[in-house]
């Protein structure tokens, strides 16, 4: 169990965040679902102002939403979410991709996690979610900006939180993903910045709606 002797202050704070974003992010709890400080206390065996503080970090990410006078709830997922996230993230990808051409700049990061896409038998796989995340933000790295990276991180939290929250994601067949994130990079390569975003948009634009067709379905 996490204490706030074990660990002091701010460590608490930090595990305890972590600990709940997993369960989030997971799925584990439910959009909608309310987090009081007395529940995460209780949970995780550490004093109320480090439960509140765990609590309010996950406010300021975005996975949760605490309004007036109510307990903090995780965000709730509906077709005008997932596509501002979307949206957003293609915005924060696409130029990357434009300026990596610009170079010819192919991550190695980005080849490796999609060979691991690519070994992965065919078909659907929740497998495939968590390398292809790394293929997208290994494209946002690649840029060596800091704040770019935070700033996209908590956009890709968001997107995992969407995925998280419907059930029956429609995914994607994992050679069909691997293609298209080829395509992507060969167009970088070939310093082709506008194709390798017009790609990317398309990519992007299918995922967003099998996510919205999932949520109408539910």
């Amino acid at each position: 169990m996490t204490t706030d002797a074990a660990l002091g202050i701010v460590g608490v704070v930090d595990a305890v965040t972590l600990r709940l974003r997993g369960r989030i992010l997971s799925g584990e709890i439910r959009s909608g679902a309310p987090l009081t400080e007395a529940a995460v206390s209780e949970a995780f065996g550490v004093a109320r102002p480090s439960a509140k503080a765990a609590i309010e970090q996950l406010v300021a990410s975005g996975l949760l939403v605490r309004t007036a006078h109510r307990s903090a709830r995780v965000v709730g997922i509906d077709p005008e979410t997932v596509r501002d996230v979307y949206r957003t993230r293609s915005r924060l990808e696409s130029a990357a991709l434009r300026e990596l051409a610009i170079t010819r700049t192919v991550p190695a990061s980005a080849l490796e996690a999609n060979a691991e896409i690519l070994a992965m038998p065919p078909g659907p796989d929740a497998a495939t979610v968590d390398p292809d995340l790394r293929f997208h933000t290994a494209l946002i790295d690649a840029l060596g900006s800091d704040r770019t990276a935070r700033m996209y991180r908590s956009v890709l939290d968001e997107a995992r939180l969407c995925m998280a929250q419907v059930q029956g994601r429609r995914l994607l067949d994992a050679a069909v993903i691997a293609a298209q994130h080829a395509e992507m990079l060969e167009a970088v390569a070939a310093g082709e910045g506008d194709r390798a975003a017009d790609l990317l948009a398309a990519h992007l634009s299918s995922a967003e709606e099998r996510l919205v067709e999932a949520i109408d379905a539910d």
